[in-house]
């Protein structure tokens, strides 16, 4: 069992426990921890550690401890309540949601600094040894959602076992696509980005959305449970290894784990277009996406260092261009949103509610 999935396991742990007990003290009256807690997202995860390690070694204080439970596990934990049972941060692959920021505050997290840290891409991956993909939205929801509609419109268990029933210009392979699970924020933008704008293309789903934004919305985001999608746990690098172990498969995973595996994975293209530092930042590969972290404004002046770590996550020898989460394969936000965010960071500005 890898380091981070005994953290993963032994959070879950905790934060059962936490629920329990029924925890929401106050800033006043909590007991400051003696170092820095941050959890959520897998893909937020190895730049978080990386701006953990940095910190500890320059400001001589605890080790910041970061954990992956994925962007829903880490948001809930941090919305339990303000006190040192619970985490400063939360790393996010996507934005909180209208839900998530209610919970906080029902348990008195009022005050929450939403700060965009760079952008990510979510690719569709295949072992270097495999055949080439040019996908297109359309093909992912064709592929893998669990009902799609037959030739009189009706929507039926998806059928489809070989892409090449999905779209004859792609492989004669089996559909086997291995993913992050429901508590991912990979798992969420990959819905959003990827099979949502693919159902749109669908003239039958086209005309639900006109009609019915809900039903759409279940239809577009519900994935097979047939073994074409295969939930693989919150390690990114776990798929990785997995499309080297089973031959024809597919994986996807955020673009920072391609670029650390590049000899032995491949990207696959979306309507023609490459994941890339540049295609990701301006927009033009369709699923990119914000990286973010929550900080708990309660806890500041509380947890000792939190505020200069956020500072620190922030500064342009991270953040910025050529700094080192750039090489850990983080895309840099362009100079005037960093400036932006970094304001923000400072002024620890509180965010409002999310419309959704």
């Amino acid at each position: 069992m890898t380091t981070r999935t005994l953290l993963a396991a032994a959070s879950a742990i905790a934060l059962l426990a936490l629920g329990a007990c029924g925890d929401n003290q106050s800033a006043g009256n909590q007991t400051a921890r003696a170092g820095i807690w941050a959890a959520g997202s897998s893909t937020v995860f190895p730049f978080a550690t990386r701006v953990a390690e940095n910190f500890a070694r320059t400001s001589g204080g605890a080790a910041p401890r970061v954990e992956s439970l994925g962007t829903g596990g880490g948001i809930q934990a941090f919305c339990q309540g303000v006190g040192p049972n619970t985490p400063d941060i939360a790393n996010a692959s996507r934005p909180m949601k209208a839900s998530e920021f209610e919970l906080c505050r029902t348990n008195g997290v009022t005050d929450i600094v939403e700060i965009k840290i760079g952008f990510d891409g979510i690719v569709v991956a295949t072992a270097r040894t495999g055949a080439a993909f040019n996908l297109r939205l359309q093909d992912l929801y064709l592929a893998l959602a669990k009902q799609t509609p037959d030739a009189s419109g009706a929507f039926v268990a998806n059928p489809a076992t070989m892409w090449s029933q999905v779209n004859p210009g792609l492989p004669a392979q089996r559909i086997q696509v291995y993913g992050p699970p429901p508590t991912s924020g990979t798992r969420d933008a990959f819905l959003e980005l990827g099979m949502a704008p693919g159902a749109e293309l669908i003239p039958a789903l086209a005309a639900i959305k006109d009609a019915d934004k809900d039903r759409f919305e279940t239809l577009a985001h519900t994935l097979r449970e047939d073994n074409a999608w295969i939930d693989s746990g919150e390690n990114d690098n776990a798929i990785v290894q997995t499309l080297n172990r089973t031959p024809g498969s597919l994986g996807v995973f955020g673009f920072s784990f391609l670029e650390q595996n590049l000899d032995t994975v491949k990207a696959e293209t979306i309507d023609g277009i490459a994941p890339s530092a540049a295609t990701i930042a301006d927009g033009t590969y369709p699923l990119a996406r914000s990286l973010y972290i929550y900080v708990k404004k309660q806890h500041v002046g509380v947890t000792p260092g939190l505020e200069q770590f956020v500072v620190e996550f922030m500064s342009e020898a991270a953040a910025g261009r050529g700094g080192y989460l750039q090489d850990r394969g983080l895309v840099p936000l362009p100079e005037d949103q960093l400036a932006a965010q970094r304001a923000i960071a400072a002024a620890m500005t509180p965010m409002t509610a999310p419309a959704k």
